[in-house]
């Protein structure tokens, strides 16, 4: 039979086509991928404290607004930064004192410290003349000044021995006696004496009567009372000081110390005073500084005074431990952690504040709220004054992020959006 053979090719391409249109239906078209919308969680955004919230876990629950609010802002502080601070900063320094505004770390870094020590010694002292009254007029102008600049004020009392101490009259003694607060001047033991039901109980409410009478009137140009942090009876771990360790037992310690608190706060109506537990550096675990503790009702920062271990840079580890020890008490239960007295003696290594001082501090994860030196003076300084070696390294120290004068300091006494 003959084929057609145009009939032929149009067959071939009918079942060409034929083919191809069934592989195209064949193929899977991809379904296509809903994205959902990507949802964004907002950061929790911790809205600062009520003033009340803060009171309710201070020593004082009546405290003032200005006393809870520096509480606070201490404590958020030493999250980040360490405030520096230095005794006596604007009452005397290196060849001077007394000079209005003059400061030996302001003439050397160009700005105010954070903190400003100063102390109870003449203003409770039991001899009684025109000296001493002018000397609790210049501290409690010197210390309005601080918190008129946005300054932490700090008080410590190096106590006369009340027991050996002589009011003007008393025993014949016409102009008094103060009586050494080191031991070895004043061997008296005098703790359970001052304690209620103790001889000399009244003399002691006597001397906090005159610090009370100093706080009641340390007051800011607004009239309101000047918040400030008290640590009394520190050092207590010693032996050089009446109330050490050697002669008085931990129980009379803590009743001494809370009696204090009470006293002032409660008898005395006083709420502008954060209340400061400073040992020196006795101890290497938290039992062993705990040992003479009054207890969380009693203690709002918890200190530590440590000269020693920070003379060279072997001690460095030892003292970051110590305050990894307190910081961690301060974290863990609401408080403040203080290196509340340090230093070296004329500063004899040039490098001490970078390679000692800030090394300590820094070496390991701390809250750490304030540094303190002591008090510069015509033969001994703890702060370098213009010209002395230590100036270069005193303001890397200074310039330092961990590190915070009054330039960087926020405001203290409200609470800050």
């Amino acid at each position: 039979m003959k084929i057609n053979f145009n009939l032929y090719l149009i067959g071939i391409a009918l079942l060409l086509a034929t083919f191809f249109s069934a592989c195209k239906k064949s193929e899977v078209t991809p379904t296509p991928v809903v994205v959902p919308p990507v949802i964004v969680v907002p950061p929790v955004v911790t809205p600062p404290p009520t003033l009340a919230s803060i009171k309710s876990g201070l020593v004082d629950k009546n405290a003032t607004d200005e006393t809870a609010a520096m509480f606070y802002n201490m404590k958020i502080l030493a999250k980040t930064n360490i405030m520096f601070g230095h005794q006596d900063d604007t009452k005397r320094g290196y060849k001077w004192s007394e000079t209005a505004n003059r400061s030996d770390v302001k003439e050397v870094t160009g700005v105010y410290p954070s903190v400003f020590g100063w102390d109870f010694l003449d203003i409770a002292s039991f001899q009684r003349n025109s000296w001493f009254d002018n000397q609790a007029n210049v501290i409690r102008n010197l210390a309005a000044d601080a918190y008129r600049r946005g300054a932490i004020n700090t008080f410590s009392w190096h106590y006369w021995n009340p027991v050996l101490s002589k009011e003007n009259g008393q025993d014949g003694v016409a102009n008094g006696l103060n009586a050494s607060f080191y031991y070895k001047d004043a061997p008296s033991p005098a703790v359970s004496r001052i304690l209620p039901g103790g001889d000399y109980h009244e003399v002691y409410k006597k001397s906090l009567d005159r610090i009370a009478d100093f706080i009641s009137t340390l007051k800011a140009d607004d009239g309101k009372l000047v918040p400030i942090v008290f640590r009394p009876f520190h050092e207590l771990d010693g032996d050089w000081f009446w109330w050490g360790a050697p002669y008085c037992t931990a129980q009379d310690y803590k009743d001494l110390y809370r009696f204090t608190v009470k006293y002032l706060r409660d008898t005395k109506g006083l709420h502008n005073i954060l209340f400061s537990f400073s040992p020196d550096r006795n101890f290497t675990t938290t039992d062993q500084y705990m040992a003479r503790y009054p207890g969380d009702d009693y203690v709002d920062i918890l200190g530590t005074d440590n000269y020693y271990d920070l003379k060279t840079a072997s001690g460095i580890t030892t003292a970051s431990n110590k305050l990894k020890i307190i910081s961690d008490y301060a974290i863990s239960n609401n408080k403040i952690a203080a290196l509340t007295e340090t230093g070296l003696e004329n500063i004899s290594q040039n490098d001490w504040y970078t390679q000692v001082l800030l090394k300590a501090m820094t070496q390991q994860k701390l809250e750490l709220s304030y540094a303190l030196v002591w008090t510069n003076s015509d033969n001994t300084v703890w702060t370098p004054y213009a010209g002395h070696p230590a100036v270069a390294d005193f303001i890397n120290f200074k310039n330092n992020s961990n590190i915070m004068f009054l330039d960087r300091l926020p405001k203290m006494y409200q609470l800050n959006k």
